[in-house]
């Protein structure tokens, strides 16, 4: 299994997948694949436009890539593809697109099988064995929150340590302090952004200069850099 688990597509003042491209085109190696692309986070834009600013950076370092939604038969598109790229945006609304047209079995089955999937935010988030730790609005409803299930613990994506003065709602801690109350047995890793969790077979290493958070019922929430081990989510 290869899965290349992004927090966010673009960092302050970069261009759009500027900081993760160098680590995407190491993940790939120099072989060109086609890529499918699944764009179904989009609420507020086109998936023809999505699909072309994510088209620039991957031909940029030598791959193709089509958006699945241009085709009738996307099962077929998922069995035939070298790579599986999930983008971001409403994770609500990308879960309940992959339920409607039945991607769920079919993308688990190739990515255990050794097909990359690579994802950024919501595309992270999916990749968990639910989205229960997205930090997005429910904006439509799916049958489910399970996801994906390619590993066995939970991301929240861009996670946040601060609080704005003046703010009296619930921190992001909070949030998932509230999460695993409930599902005590899943750990959950707050990646902050300009971070990645690369995953080979049994093996996740951290990529970026932050260090990760995380959290699991009756342990100390800790921070974890990319020296450290990370053999615990496994």
């Amino acid at each position: 299994m290869k899965l290349l688990l992004i927090s966010n597509s673009t960092n302050a003042g970069e261009e759009y997948l500027g900081y993760p491209t160098p680590n995407i085109k190491e993940f790939l190696g120099n072989k060109c694949l086609n890529c499918i692309f699944i764009p179904f986070a989009a609420v507020t834009f086109s998936y023809d436009e999505y699909e072309e600013k994510v088209q620039k950076k991957f031909n940029q370092i030598g791959h193709n890539i089509k958006s699945i939604h241009h085709f009738t038969d996307k099962i077929k598109e998922i069995e035939n593809a070298d790579v599986i790229v999930v983008g971001g945006g409403n994770t609500f609304q990308l879960l309940k697109k992959i339920q409607d047209f039945g991607l769920l079995d079919i993308v688990r089955k190739k990515v255990l099988n050794g097909t990359p999937y690579i994802g950024w935010s919501a595309g992270s988030n999916v990749a968990c064995p639910t989205i229960k730790t997205t930090n997005d609005m429910p904006v439509v409803e799916p049958s489910s929150f399970d996801a994906f299930n390619l590993i066995k613990f939970q991301i929240n994506p861009h996670y946040l340590d601060a609080n704005p003065i003046g703010h009296a709602g619930e921190t992001r801690e909070q949030r998932i302090l509230e999460f695993i109350e409930v599902n005590p047995d899943i750990y959950v890793v707050g990646l902050r952004e300009g971070c990645i969790l690369k995953i080979e077979n049994d093996s996740v290493n951290l990529i970026g200069n932050k260090t990760i958070r995380l959290f699991k019922r009756s342990v100390e929430p800790f921070e974890l850099s990319k020296n450290d081990n990370f053999n615990i989510l496994m």
